[in-house]
């Protein structure tokens, strides 16, 4: 079995995990709010932004220099007792570092066009900094480790699939622990494309509402610290599939989460009645809501309660699975009630098949929770959690 030692978090809901527990609590997110300069057309647009201060990058780090990796060191710096304990008690060797992230440093390189475009000097960028691959890299030598280092992009199950091979690498024997998670920030480039996909909603998303159009882009970062030892909370099964059906598009028939779940399911030996909670993707565009409401239809009935999170973070992207595993380690772990669904601005879609979405936060009474992440391609993955016996 592998447990979860520490987590870190910062997103729209807030800098530290207490801001977070009590702007969830509440449904309250201080940084969903209307913002100005990211959409052409000078229109202003909610998205989900992380306010204050973030930790600066020293010049020895330069070429690491984006707010992808402030984000990242924010998060570590919550978890940073555990992550040096695990080092110094297994090795630089022995600690894996996987991130997800499906922006990385592209707001910089998005600045540093403009400026040179425009006859400005850009004595800052490096190209390093927008590669995929530079959150992993950043982390491992920012920390001076020695083992395994890599970042994978999968869209939005991004994150979800770093946990996933993290787990993996403890399970081979190939490290004692693994720092898994994943960031992305707000960026020119994803708000635009998502508009040019006519998926982008100008106002606060409506996850399963009947007025649903589009997502809320969000920033944010998330770690988790994977090991062998006993915690309160373990990583109780995963799946992840690819159903290949479509470049943006949900599989008509849900064919791939489905088996994501199932696997998922599987893996940690548990039956869908023993789920307590389901966080879905729920992205609040028309197809992935109707698609993944059948799937959680046809696998739990309206037996298991359910909600998106992601009118109080945005769609964080890369870092939108880890974003949510993590709102459910803080459910487990500070006894949370679970998150309802918004229908403030409309009612819920009476077309959805009925599927246990909150109208209301109420106890978690099966302490197992399901984390869903389904991707662009079709790319999917599924989190279980819980707490241990």
């Amino acid at each position: 079995m592998i447990y979860i030692a520490a987590a870190g978090m910062i997103n729209a809901l807030g800098n530290t995990p207490d801001e977070i527990v009590a702007n969830l609590s509440t449904g309250i997110a201080p940084g969903m709010r209307p913002r100005e300069g990211w959409l052409q057309g000078d229109i202003t647009a909610v998205l989900g932004g992380v306010d204050g201060a973030l930790p600066a990058i020293p010049d020895e780090f330069a070429a690491h220099r984006s707010r992808n990796n402030q984000l990242l060191l924010a998060a570590l710096a919550q978890i940073q007792p555990q992550v040096d304990d695990a080092i110094a008690r297994f090795g630089r060797d022995r600690v894996a570092v996987i991130m997800g992230t499906s922006t990385s440093g592209l707001d910089e390189g998005d600045i540093h066009a403009d400026m040179t475009l425009n006859g400005k000097e850009s004595p800052d960028w490096r190209y390093a900094q927008q590669e995929l691959g530079d959150p992993s890299r950043f982390l491992r030598n920012w920390l001076k480790l020695e083992g395994p280092a890599y970042t994978l992009s999968t869209a939005c199950s991004s994150s979800a699939r770093a946990m996933i091979s993290g787990r993996r690498l403890i399970d081979a024997g190939l490290v004692d622990v693994a720092l898994v998670g994943g960031a992305d920030t707000l960026s020119r480039m994803p708000v635009n494309g998502f508009n040019s996909l006519e998926s982008l909603s100008t106002t606060l998303c409506q996850p399963f509402g009947r007025d649903r159009c589009g997502i809320t882009i969000g920033e944010g970062a998330a770690l988790m610290l994977l090991t062998r030892e006993p915690q309160p909370v373990a990583l109780l099964g995963v799946g992840e599939s690819s159903d290949a059906h479509h470049i943006s598009a949900p599989h008509p028939e849900g064919s791939g989460a489905i088996r994501a779940i199932q696997q998922a399911l599987a893996d940690a030996n548990l039956q869908p009645q023993d789920v307590g909670y389901i966080n879905l993707h729920g992205t609040a565009t028309p197809l992935n809501d109707q698609v993944e409401s059948a799937v959680v239809h046809a696998l739990f009935g309206e037996s298991v309660p359910c909600s998106s999170t992601k009118h109080l973070t945005g769609h964080t992207l890369g870092a939108a699975g880890i974003t949510e595993a993590a709102l459910s380690w803080l459910i487990l772990t500070r006894d949370l009630p679970l998150p309802a669904q918004d229908f403030s601005q409309a009612p819920a879609d009476p077309q959805l098949p009925p599927c246990g979405i909150l109208s209301a936060p109420q106890p978690l009474e099966r302490p197992v929770i399901l984390s869903n992440s389904f991707a662009f391609g079709g790319n999917n993955a599924s989190i279980l959690l819980g707490r241990r016996a």
